[in-house]
């Protein structure tokens, strides 16, 4: 699995499948579950979109264990962590787009 930059704001994973995967960074930002963005015990989202700046991105991205990552964020945010399952289906390709609405 190889974890880099699209470009300035995007995150790209190639897995091991040889799929690749390229997250705009503002949605992977938004998709954030850590217990300051989402309600341990309810779930509801507690981050507001609008407090999320158009631009941000990732400045570090580290390894966590053989299972996430951790995402350093411009807008200051660093507590969340991203597992890797979570990501494959958060894929915003089209092929994985369509299979996730056929199911």
């Amino acid at each position: 699995m190889e974890i880099t930059r699209a470009n300035v704001h995007d995150v790209r994973i190639l897995w091991n499948d040889g799929h690749e995967s390229v997250f705009p960074a503002r949605d992977l930002r938004l998709a954030c579950s850590c217990a300051v963005c989402v309600h341990e015990m309810t779930g509801q989202s507690l981050l507001d979109p609008k407090a999320v700046p158009r631009d941000v991105r990732p400045l570090k991205i580290l390894p966590v264990g053989r299972y996430a990552i951790q995402i350093f964020w411009s807008d200051n945010h660093n507590t969340g962590l991203y597992a890797f399952d979570s990501l494959r289906r958060l894929c915003p390709c089209a092929a994985c787009v369509s299979s996730a609405s056929a199911n």
